[in-house]
């Protein structure tokens, strides 16, 4: 099928070098919290580099709920839940006028010369912060087979509100939404082989072309986790951008497979403990308050997950992941290698520029440092050099480089993992 792709705007830069803000810059904005001055973290995202940074828009909240957010509130997940793992450590509750703070953050962009991939996680985990289940509610409420059609209406109305105010030129592309073969796009679908990338392609494609009909100027695509590497035809022919995480995992995928954290028939707390810190509570008993319990649905991430990384151990859990690293060493490095090899060679035959929107090893609780210390950054030299040679148009230095994560304290790495991805070619025209 022959697809004419959207051409990147004039302005947008070259090579985009990106930090993952996610959904944290509307709920990490409280008292010394990361966001809360969105000048400052701007400030500090261009020292270290950076020339674009990764969002999640709230658009169907915005635009498509019907809600009024004129004060929405925005906090954690009740009582210390949560709060040991990485993007789920909300300290406070805040209040905010959402549409406002879109502005407010398009214009401080303008400002420090930063470019916007706006995207969307909301039919992940994003209503799990709002201060009731309404976001919630309303996206559940659209039907399964709607729901690409529906966000790509609200992108189209939020970019409108951006135009109308002279801000949309900040845009460097739209995705319909983060990591779509994982998440309640796929409701109601069965599994072709071992993933969701082929059955969802048709809900994708109705809703690429509906952002097309609306703005056809516009660049706009679907993300995915990991490079699928065995359903790449489940990719819709309309994208504008090929979008891909390649997280390797590796001896993380080891750990993560020992205790069973993505499995809860059968993940235990007693398989746990070696990683926990003493005095940890039994799983069972580890929740939100009574009234918060709705947040536990509101996130697609595992509940074991959440636990570990609440109460591991730091220091066991790195023990563990340096004493086995050898052991995964060349496989991961090989992996990344055949991922982005592959997502370049995608890309090319599609025509389309190539980004990494996040990577490189996988999800780590809060406090350990396996990822940002020295085999991580090495990692993260890595994917740099071959994002580079492979011509990427973007790439992050790794998802955990971030204004709302500790590794944003390691200045010096990201500085220079930026200066190699500059040092790549143009798009594709």
């Amino acid at each position: 099928m022959t697809y004419e792709p959207v051409p990147i705007p004039a302005g947008v830069p070259d090579q985009l070098t990106i930090a993952l803000w996610d959904f944290s810059w509307y709920t990490r904005t409280g008292p010394g919290e990361p966001f809360e001055d969105l000048d400052r973290a701007f400030a500090e995202t261009v020292t270290r580099g950076y020339n674009t940074i990764r969002i999640c828009a709230m658009p169907y909240l915005l635009f498509g709920s019907g809600l009024d957010t004129t004060r929405a509130s925005f906090g954690p997940l009740g009582g210390g839940y949560a709060q040991g793992t990485r993007w789920y450590d909300v300290k406070h509750r805040v209040a905010l006028d959402a549409r406002a703070h879109l502005v407010a953050l398009f214009e401080a962009a303008r400002r420090h010369d930063v470019h916007v991939i706006v995207s969307s996680w909301e039919y992940q985990q994003s209503p799990a912060f709002y201060g009731d289940r309404s976001w919630f509610d309303a996206l559940t409420a659209v039907a399964p087979a709607d729901r690409a059609v529906a966000l790509a209406q609200a992108h189209a109305d939020l970019y409108a509100h951006l135009a109308d105010r002279d801000l949309a030129d900040r845009v460097a592309f739209v995705e319909l939404h983060n990591e779509v073969q994982f998440g309640r796009l796929t409701d109601g679908l069965e599994p072709d082989g071992t993933d969701l990338v082929v059955p969802l392609r048709e809900r994708l494609t109705a809703g690429l072309d509906a952002f097309h009909r609306r703005l056809p100027h516009v660049p706009v695509t679907v993300n995915y986790a990991r490079v699928p590497v065995d359903a790449l035809r489940g990719v819709p022919h309309n994208i504008d951008v090929a979008v891909f995480h390649p997280y390797v995992y590796g001896v993380l995928g080891e750990l993560a497979e020992q205790l069973a954290l993505r499995d809860e028939e059968r993940f235990s707390t007693e398989r746990a403990r070696p990683f926990l810190r003493p005095g940890a509570p039994d799983y069972q008993d580890w929740q939100p308050p009574l009234a918060d319990r709705w947040r536990k649905d509101a996130t697609i991430v595992g509940k074991p997950e959440i636990y570990v990384h609440d109460w591991c151990d730091p220091d066991a859990w790195d023990r563990y992941l340096y004493e086995h690293h050898e052991a995964h060493h060349h496989a991961m490095r090989l992996k990344l290698d055949l991922w982005m090899d592959t997502a370049k060679d995608f890309s090319r035959g599609r025509g389309v520029p190539l980004v990494f929107g996040e990577g490189w090893i996988g999800y780590t609780p809060l406090n350990t440092w396996y990822e940002e210390g020295p085999i991580g950054t090495e990692v993260c030299r890595a994917a740099a050099r071959k994002a580079r040679s492979i011509g990427a148009w973007g790439s992050v230095v790794c998802s955990n480089a971030a204004p709302h994560h500790p590794m944003w304290a390691e200045v010096a790495i990201q500085a220079e993992c930026n200066e190699i991805l500059r040092q790549g070619a143009r798009p594709p025209a």
